[in-house]
């Protein structure tokens, strides 16, 4: 009963008109917005809006929620169920924003961002725009967080989300168990593209993982390649080959041009060399 309620819910939304004042928020500061092609744009805008409108989004310590706030926020979360469903947030009932990092009386050290397994995320609005300002060097906390509420979906965070078929799921745990076990021995290949925060344990694996398919694909595919698939299947995303890798869709990249990764380094150098 409730399933159908939220589709006859989101159908209603979908038919609103999209915000036009959210518009220069995106292109503004969503950098893959201006990359999405036209159909991808209409898919994903009927996503964010409806994304937007469903969660409750609360400002702390004076922040205010903001049709920026409100937009950019969703534009995270919606690129990443955008050949998923809106179904893998089901679960999310409310984003929290502070203006900046924030403590937790209890712990040390700041905080950039944090999913609960009751429903809530909670954001660093500062963080958040700190993740879109560099598009390929796979430090993304909105992405990271959204990450794991998908992982979390089918009743823990272990990092095995709710996988298209069953099918799915032994490649899956045998790929991202040895990926994991590699990155926790600093492997080279593994280092070179996901960051230390990963060996915490699984779940925190697959959500830099995430980072890193969708901001450092080009090199998540060089040197990673069984892990990029199995991210790809799941995603129904190519980033390395559609152009959001920094690279326009369909040009080569040159022996001596910047790394698509973001290194600084020459291509032939990082993410082209051969091992």
């Amino acid at each position: 009963m409730f399933g159908f309620i939220r589709k006859w819910r989101r159908a209603r939304l979908r038919k609103r008109p999209f915000p036009e004042e959210w518009l220069p928020h995106l292109e503004k500061r969503v950098p893959f917005f201006s990359r999405l092609s036209g159909e991808q744009r209409g898919a994903f805008l009927d996503t964010l809006k409806v994304f937007a409108w469903e969660k409750t989004f609360t400002g702390v310590q004076g922040l205010e929620i903001t049709g920026e706030v409100r937009a950019v926020i969703s534009a995270v979360a919606a690129r990443l169920v955008l050949h998923l469903d809106l179904e893998y947030y089901d679960h999310l009932s409310e984003i929290v924003v502070y203006p900046d990092h924030y403590k937790h009386p209890e712990r040390d050290g700041i905080v950039y961002g944090e999913a609960h397994h009751w429903g809530t995320v909670v954001l660093s609005w500062r963080a958040v725009l700190n993740g879109l300002k560099n598009p390929r060097d796979g430090k993304h906390t909105a992405m990271h967080e959204f990450a794991h509420v998908l992982d979390v979906r089918d009743g823990s965070f272990d990092g095995t989300p709710e996988l298209r078929s069953s099918e799915d799921y032994g490649p899956w745990a045998r790929i991202l168990a040895q990926r994991y076990e590699n990155l926790c021995a600093r492997k080279r290949r593994e280092r070179k593209v996901l960051r230390e925060y990963g060996t915490i344990n699984p779940a925190e694996f697959f959500a830099v993982a995430t980072e890193s398919f969708f901001e450092k694909p080009g090199a998540m595919k060089a040197h990673t390649p069984d892990l990029y698939e199995e991210l790809r299947r799941f995603y129904g995303f190519d980033p390395a080959s559609d152009g959001v890798d920094g690279v326009p869709s369909g040009e080569e990249i040159g022996r001596n041009d910047p790394c698509p990764c973001g290194s600084g380094k020459k291509y032939k150098r990082c993410c082209g060399r051969p091992f």
